[in-house]
């Protein structure tokens, strides 16, 4: 089969995450016979760079006409001058609005081979940690009015926190329909004793649970769940929260996990182009360095196979191959612990396309 694939590397480590999946794309075209036909395009930094803009529109033309894309990381130190809405980041945001992706889906696994990356107490560590987070994308803090202004303290900066029943609606509803094919648990994690967002939240998610009666429903606030992440993980199936508590608790989700470096992240909407990501930053500090673990943007690709393209067994492999790597002990820098040696970034996605090749 044959598919349209944009690739957005980015900056910092972006370029070297997505060489890395994009050579694990190539052993799934060797042994399935597919066609992955893969366009790079600039987004970012290196886009400001280049055309002056965060986000191109040749960028987002592409991504629009594309079955999926697979995104690198953005941002760095050489453009926190810049103003708001000339900053890499910015160009993310844009492009997940304009694919209309309000959905981004962020497994946290520990894996049994990384136990002790993991900051967790052995004991809570064995327990295991398997959470499906569920972040709105589009809405909340992150997109409402925001500005400088005269207050009564002298000037002040504010930033607007809006949801409506529609956005609630189908967020909860995906987390729901995921938590079917899962443990059949939701935690919807709001401050609604704060909030009037939460409260609609909270109001919203309990209706929509009705139509699920299989699923068992609890809201939890957002500071009782950072707490429970790092003392008992393990009661935890699919949280659903809003864009800026899942931006927060979905990293904290990770750092349990042993090293952000492990984790993916897809960015789904009602249809088109998803987005596939590692959720690690550009870690500029150890570009160019061939240290950074590959794992989290070859689990994105593997997503993207499944979710996008429809190729499960051919995600299975991608998954099932990271899985026999670890298990014969290579590590990256950021997992090296317990006396492993580390290896390159590039020494473990040979490793990983050898064991898809292999099997």
């Amino acid at each position: 089969m044959d598919f349209n694939v944009t690739l957005l590397p980015g900056d910092g480590v972006g370029p070297e995450v997505i060489d890395a999946a994009v050579a694990v794309l190539g052993a799934i075209e060797r042994k399935y016979g597919h066609n992955f036909h893969l366009h790079s395009k600039n987004i970012g930094g290196i886009a400001i760079d280049t055309t002056g803009v965060p986000l191109p529109e040749d960028t987002l033309s592409d991504c629009k006409a594309a079955d999926a894309v697979l995104l690198g990381a953005v941002g760095g130190p050489k453009w926190d001058s810049l103003k708001p809405h000339l900053r890499p980041e910015r160009g993310l945001l844009t492009l997940r609005a304009e694919l209309g992706l309000f959905a981004n889906i962020r497994p946290a696994v520990l894996h049994d081979e990384l136990a002790q990356s993991s900051p967790l107490r052995a004991d809570i560590a064995k327990q295991g940690v398997n959470i499906m987070m569920v972040r709105e994308l589009t809405g909340g803090i992150y997109f409402g009015d925001r500005g400088y202004r005269d207050g009564a303290m002298g000037q002040e900066a504010y930033d607007t926190e809006v949801y409506s029943i529609n956005e609630i609606e189908r967020i909860a509803k995906i987390a729901f329909e995921l938590a079917m094919t899962r443990g059949k648990k939701v935690t919807s994690v709001d401050k609604a004793n704060v909030l009037a967002t939460s409260r609609l939240w909270r109001a919203t998610v309990e209706r929509i649970a009705v139509g699920y009666p299989e699923v068992k429903l609890e809201s939890m606030l957002v500071d009782n769940c950072a707490m429970q992440l790092v003392k008992n993980p393990s009661q935890f199936d699919v949280i659903l929260t809003s864009n800026m508590f899942g931006d927060i608790l979905s990293d904290e989700a990770a750092a349990v996990t042993g090293s952000i470096g492990m984790l993916p992240s897809s960015s789904l909407g009602a249809g088109g182009a998803g987005l596939y990501e590692p959720i690690h930053g550009s870690a500029p500090d150890i570009a160019g360095k061939d240290e950074v673990n590959p794992i989290a943007a070859i689990l994105a690709a593997a997503m993207m196979l499944s979710q996008s393209l429809k190729l499960t067994n051919e995600a299975w492999a991608v998954e099932n191959a990271v899985h026999k790597t670890l298990a014969k002990g290579l590590r990256t820098k950021d997992i090296a612990v317990g006396g492993k040696k580390a290896v390159s970034c590039s020494r473990m996605t040979e490793e990983i396309v050898f064991a898809i090749l292999d099997m």
